[in-house]
């Protein structure tokens, strides 16, 4: 095999590898991986009354083995850790704000 064609199929199997991954990504799995390092309003409730309402100043960190999120609050800058019935939302608009009741 030459040089050129090892070259070729090097470049023909990277084109596959990197197409299989853009086609069996999820909606869900794709705007994750874009909004990475995004801010998010973070809003938890407990008892179905709402006690925390933030925004992060990036990313919202969700440890493995807690139920728990970590994120530095854009309105103080202080690291803050919650825990509960948390809705995590990127964009512009808080969830609280898109629920139909």
């Amino acid at each position: 095999m030459t040089e050129t064609t090892k070259g070729n199929m090097q470049k023909l199997l990277t084109l596959l590898v990197l197409f299989t991954l853009s086609v069996g990504c999820t909606d869900a799995g794709m705007s994750r991986l874009k909004a990475y390092g995004d801010s998010a309003y973070v809003e938890c409730y407990s008892g179905g009354k709402l006690i925390y309402k933030g925004r992060s100043t990036g990313k919202v960190l969700s440890e493995a083995n807690s139920d728990g999120y970590l994120f530095r609050d854009a309105k103080d800058n202080v690291l803050k850790e919650v825990s509960g019935n948390c809705v995590i939302t990127y964009g512009d608009t808080p969830a609280s704000e898109t629920i139909i009741e």
